[in-house]
């Protein structure tokens, strides 16, 4: 049997991540944290699979890039080593952060998962960020601002449905208020997730973490969607075409390309300019707005839940703005 003498760069991947010592890989990234640099290709590449291997989702990815990336220049500046950052070092620097406890919490978790990866490569032998505590976080009551029935309507009413744009602005309304949802999963709508299953139209829903939902149409949601796609000729389009298009500037006439989460928002914020509604008012607020409502009705709470989509009862609470006017109620009442 022949002996393969194989030389490292003529090594396969597999055979390179086994091997006592890493290569310098061809994609060296040169906003690699300096810190990272001096511990050679094991840091580098401990890197590239916490940033873009181990995490998928993209805000979080940007997120936690943005964390660590301004935890290691801290580092630098205090003159230390990688192999040498403490737990001291770590919840010193949360204490001088200017931020809120939240993000704080995020900052930490993103050190965490860093450092997990950098032991797991034999980059250094603990993980600093480990054994330090968070501040301690208690919401019982989200910040999204509730937008209630009455604004709705006025919301809707405000539209001029005589354009196509019009028509595409309600149904979309419509959607965020119906099913609530969040505008992403509106903005990855296809022509072919508004069906008839026989009795009912549903729409199928693709949300964050890969999850699809399918959630009934009302009647009056129904009438909008139908309308908007008679208006825009788009009843025989194909199935993986986007529902909702994007508009050339001010010509009213729609492209053949999706609407962004992005483009959502600032349609929503512009409706609500027009209709003279608060501007604190966001497309989120009809998650806050539906959900209070229906619990108010006596919905319970589980059913609630499912419609929003979520996995733990106590996230729902967070958007029940019933307390809110409880509170209201009863600091109207101090003497004056």
């Amino acid at each position: 049997m022949k002996t393969l003498n194989a030389q490292p760069d003529q090594l396969l991947p597999s055979q390179l991540i086994g091997s006592a010592t890493l290569p310098v890989l061809a994609t060296f990234d040169p906003n690699l944290p300096v810190l990272l640099q001096q511990q050679g290709p094991a840091a580098q590449f401990a890197w590239e699979e916490f940033i873009f291997a181990k995490i998928r989702n993209p805000h979080t990815r940007l997120a936690y890039e943005r964390a660590v990336k301004q935890f290691l220049k801290h580092c630098e500046q205090l003159g230390r080593e990688l192999p040498q950052i403490s737990p001291r070092d770590v919840a010193s620097y949360l204490d001088q952060l200017n931020l809120a406890t939240a993000t704080k919490k995020l900052h930490l978790a993103g050190l965490r998962h860093f450092f997990d990866t950098l032991v797991t490569r034999h980059v250094v032998i603990l993980n600093p960020a480990h054994s330090v505590r968070g501040d301690r976080l208690q919401v019982l009551e989200g910040k999204t601002p509730e937008i209630t029935v009455q604004q709705t309507r006025q919301l809707l009413q405000s539209i001029d449905t005589s354009t196509v744009v019009g028509l595409r602005d309600r149904a979309i309304l419509g959607i965020l208020k119906y099913t609530i949802v969040r505008r992403g999963a509106v903005a990855r709508l296809r022509r072919g997730d508004f069906y008839d299953v026989g009795d009912q139209y549903c729409l199928r829903f693709t949300e964050k973490g890969g999850k699809y939902r399918e959630i009934p149409v009302r009647h009056d949601l129904r009438q909008f969607i139908a309308e908007y796609i008679a208006a825009a000729k788009i009843e025989y389009s194909e199935k993986n075409t986007p529902l909702f298009r994007s508009v050339i500037r001010r010509t009213k006439q729609l492209t053949m390309n999706g609407m962004t989460p992005g483009d959502i928002g600032r349609m929503v914020k512009r409706r609500i300019s027009d209709a003279g509604l608060p501007s604190i008012l966001s497309p989120h607020s009809f998650r806050a707005g539906t959900i209070t409502d229906l619990l108010s009705q006596g919905v319970p709470l589980e059913d609630v839940q499912n419609l929003a989509g979520h996995a733990d009862p106590r996230t729902t609470r967070l958007y029940d703005r019933r307390q809110r006017k409880v509170t209201r109620n009863v600091v109207e009442r101090i003497s004056t």
